[in-house]
């Protein structure tokens, strides 16, 4: 699996979504510092204008 992504919403949510080898997709979502899974339908937030995708730098700053 290869993740295409880290996002973070206005609201502060972060989640990201991983596409396997095949096109699958998955949504995790970081909760208390640990990654638990999402729902497939908030695939959709990517686009949202309230969400941005986090770089390699903000990323390496998640509590994970």
């Amino acid at each position: 699996m290869r993740s295409s992504g880290v996002y973070r919403t206005d609201l502060g949510l972060i989640f990201r979504v991983s596409e396997t080898d095949e096109g699958g997709l998955s949504v995790e979502v970081l909760r208390d510092g640990t990654w638990i899974s999402g729902r497939i339908g908030m695939v959709g937030l990517r686009l949202a204008p309230s969400t941005r995708k986090l770089g390699p730098a903000a990323i390496e700053r998640l509590p994970i």
